[in-house]
């Protein structure tokens, strides 16, 4: 299954070339994993209503199955990756969000103040992540083996669900 992709960088010092973006470098590496292609990427500033036309554009016009988003998701002012996130999606999908902080949590304990949220637009799934490189890597890599499978399902492509991933009677 190829996977179209969307990077989105929420930096205010990025979008003005004042700060190279590892985080975003990192996301391709990862989504290239499961077979992801990334075919839209674009560093933009903590504004919520420009975020909120991106996730928008990504998921309608460019049809992309997975938006990933690195930045903003702190208790920091200007953090309103979460807010943008909430007011365009069709629904949450809180098992992601939870098992990224669970994973981090094992790490530090500060990533109990993360307010990223995972959900899905129409035929795509956004997904939150912290602005640090290694915050990302820690939580992309807890959730991305079940983007597939979440795809298939949320575009009506589902059949058998894959090996391993039966549900417990």
């Amino acid at each position: 299954m190829d996977i179209k992709v969307g990077i989105l960088t929420l930096s205010d010092k990025g979008s003005r070339g004042e700060r190279e973006d590892i985080s975003g470098k990192v996301i391709h590496e990862i989504v290239q994993t499961i077979g992801g292609k990334v075919e839209q990427y674009d560093i933009i500033p903590d504004e919520v209503d420009l975020i909120k036309e991106y996730l928008v554009r990504y998921a309608d016009e460019n049809e992309l199955d997975l938006i990933v988003t690195t930045g903003g998701t702190g208790l920091a002012k200007r953090d309103v990756t979460p807010e943008a996130t909430l007011a365009v999606i069709d629904q949450e999908i809180p098992g992601m969000a939870e098992e990224m902080r669970k994973v981090s949590r094992e790490k530090t304990p500060y990533a109990m103040l993360s307010r990223a949220v995972v959900g899905s637009r129409k035929n795509s799934i956004i997904i939150n992540l912290p602005g640090s490189p290694k915050g990302v890597r820690e939580n992309l890599e807890a959730v991305i083996k079940v983007v597939p499978h979440a795809l298939e399902i949320l575009q009506g492509k589902m059949g058998e669900h894959p090996k391993g991933f039966e549900a417990s009677s």
